[in-house]
């Protein structure tokens, strides 16, 4: 999961950007869906990648108008499949 701070008062240079290049994301790194807070300060991505080292083309390409935090995560199924493997599958599930 990607959380895009855009710098302040960029907003509108970041839609610019995407309408005349698109995503930058280089192979390897998958656009899976966003969303956009209503002020337009932050973009909550779901991206897909093999390893983090993937996304490091695509935050530069943008980091003059965005400030990035990338946050590796699993699904709550593969999360259930993992405690289960570990025999923690009797604590509840967060979602």
């Amino acid at each position: 999961m990607v959380i895009e701070r855009f710098k302040a008062g960029r907003a509108a240079e970041v839609y610019r950007r995407f309408h005349e290049r698109g995503r930058l994301a280089p192979p390897g790194l998958e656009y899976v869906a966003s969303w956009v807070d209503l002020p337009f300060e932050r973009c909550y991505q779901i991206m897909e990648a093999e390893n983090v080292e993937a996304f490091a083309p695509w935050i530069a390409n943008w980091s003059d108008l965005v400030d990035f935090e990338v946050f590796p995560v699993r699904t709550s199924a593969e999360a259930a499949a993992l405690m289960a493997a570990q025999g923690r599958s009797d604590e509840t599930p967060t979602s």
